[in-house]
């Protein structure tokens, strides 16, 4: 069957998360209910990682099988057209013909994340549910310089959800960055794989940081404490956007281990 690779954005406001769940609508529901109305083919689609509920995609990744031949933008349009019609917050950017051995999960090389913080006094109209607001004055430049501690290859227990099914808490951060455009923060991370909420973890211990309640030693010590009771509050999901996947660009497909330690049977790539 011929395989499609699939890159999308989607408002996760709407949404119980990306993976389909008995208690609510899904990313993944509204794309297999797509191709089930577009082709008769009840299908199951894969994609580069799972985000929560609230949590939006601008590159997101999947993959799905079916059983005829599509011109990529054709597949899109067709899709994209579904998906209006059934008024689903998702939209597929691309759609192309790919190998048997690639998988969005795990032929993946890098994932690439962003998390918005407005601050300023005045609550949200136009970002509500497309940030999180902070109403007090948060610096920037100590929440970057905090988020150098976490950078490399750790444990990171500290920052990890007790609900996290991977088996290893060892992961390498590639990138934690922090800027500031006007009342606009951002953080940017890139990692091979994330726990099971690190990066709101992440983001709400920084904002600490930003508020002078932390220094950069306070988040490295909490890091080496390896003790969830030691992260910062976890920040609102509505701040986190899934932004990019990276592949081999050699065409070579084959799995690469989600990390580290976790064998790709077991590795998982969960934000939120």
């Amino acid at each position: 069957m011929p395989r499609y690779k699939l890159v999308l954005e989607y408002d996760g406001t709407d949404y119980v998360g990306w993976q389909r769940q008995d208690n609510g609508p899904s990313v993944q529901g509204a794309l297999e209910k797509a191709v089930l109305s577009l082709t008769g083919e009840t299908v199951t689609i894969r994609g580069a990682g799972r985000t929560d509920s609230g949590v939006h995609a601008s590159g997101q990744v999947a993959h799905v099988d079916l059983s005829r031949d599509w011109q990529g933008y054709k597949l899109r349009n067709a899709l994209n057209a579904h998906l209006a019609q059934a008024k689903e917050a998702v939209a597929i950017l691309s759609a192309e013909p790919m190998p048997d051995a690639f998988d969005a999960r795990f032929s993946a090389l890098k994932r690439h994340y962003l998390y918005r913080i407005l601050c300023r006094p005045a609550r949200l109209a136009l970002e509500a549910n497309r940030a999180w607001w902070v109403s007090k004055p948060l610096d920037h430049e100590a929440m970057h310089a905090a988020a150098q501690m976490l950078v490399g290859q750790h444990d990171f227990t500290t920052f990890r959800s007790a609900h996290c099914q991977a088996i290893s808490p060892v992961r390498t951060l590639d990138r934690l960055d922090v800027s500031r455009d006007g009342d606009l923060i951002e953080i940017r991370a890139s990692a091979q794989s994330f726990l099971h909420n690190q990066i709101r973890s992440f983001a709400g211990t920084l904002k600490l940081a930003g508020e002078g309640k932390m220094t950069p030693q306070d988040v490295r010590a909490a890091l080496e404490a390896r003790d969830r009771k030691a992260c910062g509050p976890v920040a609102p999901p509505e701040g986190l956007y899934f932004m990019q996947v990276d592949y081999p660009v050699d065409g070579n497909w084959r799995p690469y281990s989600n990390l580290e330690q976790d064998g790709p049977a077991k590795a998982v790539a969960d934000i939120g």
